[in-house]
């Protein structure tokens, strides 16, 4: 089953034709009918014949995502390679880079944002707000045993590499809990920042062209159960100051990282206050929205902008619209086609299933975007909740 994209204008002649994409997971799949609108072969590396984006694919390399040969197999019949995900080797794939291979984002844009440390630290340096934090490998072995949480509890504790849907993320209560998880785990892998009590948790995609033209989307309100987004709304009931701050902190983002593609950026909002908490370099599931609600998703937004193609038009083609996930709620082999049948014939629903054929609690297998007919916030926000709840009656949570 393909994903439907509605979207916008002519292509380049220059432009690049031939996209190699790290990843084939349900990110590169939905890249599937943005690439056949604008005339673009997706090669993919992805390590299962049986990932969700070899369906779409023109050709598919398969291997490991960190395998740099095959990468460089994918590179011999590429314009440009791009990525699905942020777990990949960067050194790696530097000595592709060397010899000509051409990647967009470029390595040295996604080097500051791979470990989430370095990433609070640019951001830090840019002079964009962001939680207070630690990198726990910078204690001393020799005070480790008697050092204290400088944060207060709750407090937060983050994998700095390769964690995704709460994986690698824990809100700690209490310091036998820390002392527990840092005697077992260790000191080194860990970021520890302060808890953020928000009011909401806000997000916003935009995107970037190799000429430094930038497009943003509307900024939308998202809902984190068990650290895994349940469902987003757009746009965000925000006032317009902080809807332009959350714009302009996203459009320093992607000119401070001279970034080419598009990127999630997630924040908390605490009163006319918002922190960053953290960035994806890629297509994000808090514009999934996109694919039904907008005129340019930002599937197709990616591939303009990875191809040289002009940017699409970002702006809203309804009034309002909220995208829940289905996440697993059970260990199961299973299609669900009755529930699916139930979540499509919901009103003004646009179903996307990923094809996974395991379930696991909290798995994202897929989702259901459906658009709202209110131009009124409070009205919208009823017509979301109405909508949310008419999804959890046939597909529960975990």
């Amino acid at each position: 089953m393909a994903p439907s994209v509605q979207s916008s204008s002519a292509s380049n002649s220059s432009a690049k034709t031939n996209i190699g994409i790290i990843g084939g997971g349900q990110l590169a799949w939905m890249m599937g009918p943005a690439a056949q609108k604008l005339g673009l072969a997706l090669q993919i590396q992805t390590p299962s014949k049986d990932d969700p984006a070899v369906a779409i694919a023109t050709q598919t390399e398969l291997g490991a995502i960190q395998d740099v040969a095959v990468t460089r197999t994918l590179a011999s019949h590429s314009d440009v390679i791009t990525f699905e995900n942020e777990f990949v080797d960067l050194a790696a794939l530097d000595s592709l880079a060397q010899s000509g291979v051409t990647f967009a984002p470029a390595l040295s844009s996604l080097q500051p944002l791979l470990d989430k440390f370095d990433q609070r630290s640019y951001l830090q340096k840019q002079n964009i707000p962001v939680p207070q934090f630690i990198a726990l490998e910078s204690i001393p072995e020799s005070d480790r045993p008697s050092w204290q949480n400088p944060f207060g509890f709750p407090v937060v504790l983050k994998a700095r590499r390769l964690g995704y849907d709460g994986q690698g993320t824990s809100v700690i209560k209490t310091a036998e809990e820390l002392k527990s998880v840092l005697d077992r785990e260790g000191f080194a892998p860990f970021l520890l920042e302060a808890f953020v009590p928000f009011e909401r948790e806000l997000a916003i995609m935009a995107a970037r062209s190799s000429s430094g033209n930038i497009v943003t989307y509307p900024v939308v309100e998202t809902k984190q159960e068990n650290q895994v987004c349940a469902w987003v709304l757009a746009p965000a009931a925000i006032s317009k100051e902080i809807e332009q701050e959350v714009a302009a902190i996203a459009q320093r983002i992607l000119t401070g990282l001279n970034f080419v593609g598009i990127l999630g950026v997630e924040l908390f909002q605490t009163g006319n206050q918002v922190q960053v908490n953290e960035i994806a370099p890629r297509t994000h599931n808090s514009g999934h929205y996109s694919l039904d609600a907008c005129a340019t998703s930002q599937f197709e937004q990616q591939l303009r902008a990875v191809s040289d193609r002009p940017l699409g038009d970002a702006s809203l083609t309804v009034p309002a619209a909220v995208m829940v996930n289905l996440l697993g709620y059970e260990s199961a082999r299973s299609d669900y086609s009755s529930q699916r049948e139930q979540l499509a014939a919901l009103p003004n629903a646009h179903l996307y299933w990923y094809g996974k054929a395991e379930s696991r609690p909290g798995r994202k297998l897929g989702h259901v975007t459906l658009n709202l007919t209110s131009a009124d916030r409070i009205t919208q926000r009823q017509e979301a909740e109405q909508a949310i709840a008419a999804v959890h009656q046939i597909w529960p949570t975990a």
